[in-house]
């Protein structure tokens, strides 16, 4: 008789423990889906795949200071060099997908990286979220203050002079390189297009003539044009940029010229999507603010925001096209 009794108290029991259970668990279910909410409670790190000092760095360096602000929590910029961005990004890519380890993208480490090297041990799409973009940037043509005085008279000297005329830039596969190649491609030149390690050696070598004009950012050849040692005769970008509004685009003599860089912030795959949306409402926020979009003109770069989506359309466009860019180049793959 009491076995009978003992049964149901203990499904009794069973059945308590076991809805308790639930209740715990549903709790914890709904805790878990609400913590994108409370994101972020500890640091953020930013991985880069450059040194510091560069255009890049010190872009990310002012969004992640003012996302510090904004969110109450450090974002500390780590840089890794190497591999053409690549150890950063695969630091990044293995990182566990929960906000807290963002990778700083830019179109010459995610966009170019697929078409120079002949195995990535990433997809820049596939093993990554898109967040925002944070701005674009021109490259310039410059020559010498005692060169050419427009880019059309530039590409007339050149074609009056095969083979004799040359075109500077930083290293081979850089997007500066790769824009003299889409250069000398659309004004069908017969120039060489000569590789120097740093932005300094470039300047350096169009000063001495080593070189006839050269390709770079903005920001690398920009003092010495203040100081009226080089003139840039034109900007990649389709409009002309805000700092520089009496410099053309290279676009008005050269139709069809155009090259544009960008700079992003990328997730390891599977963040999170409150979080990914939180992130790109604030970054689209500072990159809004006045003081930001000053510093980032001192830079040479327009600081811009775009949605995820738009992020994601524009990293597979520009793989597209700078595959193309590539193959006409001949450059094989490292």
């Amino acid at each position: 008789m009491s076995q009978h009794h003992d049964e149901p108290q203990a499904r009794r029991t069973t059945r308590r423990a076991f809805t308790g259970g639930l209740a715990v668990a549903l709790c914890a279910g709904r805790a878990g889906a609400q913590a994108p909410d409370a994101w972020p409670t500890q640091p953020v790190r930013i991985m880069v795949g450059y040194g510091p000092g560069g255009t890049g760095d010190l872009t990310v360096r002012l969004v992640a200071q003012k996302l510090a602000e904004r969110l109450g929590q450090p974002f500390v910029v780590d840089n890794r060099p190497g591999a053409g961005g690549i150890v950063a990004s695969q630091t990044a890519q293995h990182a566990a997908p929960d906000g807290y380890t963002l990778n700083f993208i830019a179109a010459g480490n995610f966009a170019m990286t697929p078409s120079l090297f002949k195995s990535l041990p990433f997809d820049p799409v596939k093993d990554f979220d898109m967040v925002s973009l944070i701005g674009t940037f021109g490259f310039a043509l410059a020559v010498d203050a005692k060169g050419a005085g427009t880019t059309r008279d530039l590409i007339a000297a050149m074609k009056a002079r095969p083979g004799r005329m040359t075109i500077g830039t930083i290293a081979v596969g850089s997007a500066q390189y790769l824009a003299a190649q889409v250069f000398r491609s659309k004004a069908q030149l017969d120039s060489e297009v000569v590789p120097y390690k740093t932005t300094a050696d470039v300047v350096r070598a169009l000063r001495a003539g080593e070189v006839d004009c050269v390709f770079e950012t903005i920001a690398g050849v920009w003092p010495q044009a203040r100081a009226g040692a080089v003139r840039i005769l034109g900007v990649s970008e389709p409009r002309r940029f805000a700092g520089l509004p009496d410099v053309p685009t290279i676009d008005q003599d050269l139709p069809g010229f155009v090259v544009v860089g960008w700079n992003g912030l990328a997730a390891p795959a599977r963040t999170p999507p409150a979080i990914l949306r939180k992130l790109n409402t604030e970054i689209n926020a500072v990159v809004a603010q006045p003081d930001i979009q000053q510093k980032f003109l001192a830079l040479g770069v327009t600081a811009k925001g775009n949605t995820q989506a738009q992020m994601g359309e524009l990293l597979r466009t520009d793989i597209a096209w700078w595959r193309d860019v590539i193959q006409q180049a001949g450059i094989e793959k490292q």
